[in-house]
């Protein structure tokens, strides 16, 4: 059998470093990221279904007529 040092008796744990200490307070529940997610959607629902404004719709034809007049060549 060969030993290794993880073998050792009374040899300590892992240790705990800033960072590992860290990882595991900065964790949310999924009951916390769930209502966050449902409070994120009700703010922007609104913004995402008002859709695109008129001039940005003007302003993408006028950049695409240009394409058109060439032969679609880039």
């Amino acid at each position: 059998m060969n030993e290794n040092d993880d073998d050792k008796p009374g040899r300590p744990g892992p240790m705990l470093t800033e960072v590992n200490q860290r990882k595991n307070r900065g964790r949310l529940g999924r009951d916390v990221q769930s209502k966050i997610g449902q409070q994120l959607r009700a703010m922007y629902d609104g913004v995402v279904n008002e859709g695109v404004p008129e001039r940005f719709n003007e302003m993408l034809r006028q950049l695409d007529e240009p394409q058109k007049k060439d032969g679609g060549a880039t």
